[in-house]
């Protein structure tokens, strides 16, 4: 099965707190035998969304392309400003290319979300990008990560995960790939 880890956040230092969400989701996965395929926006290139353009860039098709061979997805975000980045939203507005499909946006996807801040207020990351992901047809996991940044790690460099955290993110890895099960059972 294969899952794409949708990285919003648009900082490209490998130490960034969506960079060590992404790679712990990816180990996590890995371990259940998931084929794990990251988009990172921060290394996509994707222009601004023009609907009307005839010859969409390639970075805009192959990053398409990557969210319709997904059977499960994850994204993640930082809070910006009480919702998801701008970048992000703005490669969710280029599935509009899928709107004549068979199957359009994210219909059949299950999709989990994950969203951190400084403060408590990550909830808005999570409700913002769960407006989206339903506006586009996917099966959002009931249960979500909302995450205080300063209260994600052990320790003050941002190494390791609290286990209360690890925990968190494990169960919303189990539950992604059970929702794909009780999906396939209804379709």
């Amino acid at each position: 099965m294969n899952v794409l880890l949708f990285n919003g956040c648009s900082d490209t230092r490998p130490e960034t707190t969506g960079r060590k969400l992404s790679a712990y989701l990816q180990e996590q996965l890995g371990e259940k035998g998931y084929t794990v395929t990251q988009v990172n926006v921060s290394e996509g290139h994707i222009p601004f969304f023009e609907l009307r353009q005839p010859h969409p860039p390639q970075s805009v098709l192959q990053m398409v392309d990557v969210f319709l061979q997904s059977d499960l997805q994850i994204w993640l975000t930082p809070l910006y400003h009480g919702g998801m980045t701008g970048a992000m939203k703005n490669c969710l507005d280029w599935l509009e290319l899928t709107a004549r499909n068979e199957k359009p946006y994210l219909t059949d996807k299950v999709v989990g979300l994950v969203s951190w801040a400084d403060g408590g207020q990550a909830m808005q990351g999570i409700n913002a990008m769960d407006a989206v992901a339903k506006a586009l047809r996917a099966w959002v996991l009931p249960y979500s990560v909302p995450l205080v940044k300063s209260l994600l790690y052990t320790d003050a460099q941002g190494r390791q995960f609290s286990a209360e955290h690890r925990h968190k993110l494990d169960r919303l890895v189990s539950l992604l790939g059970n929702a794909r099960q009780s999906l396939a059972l209804i379709s």
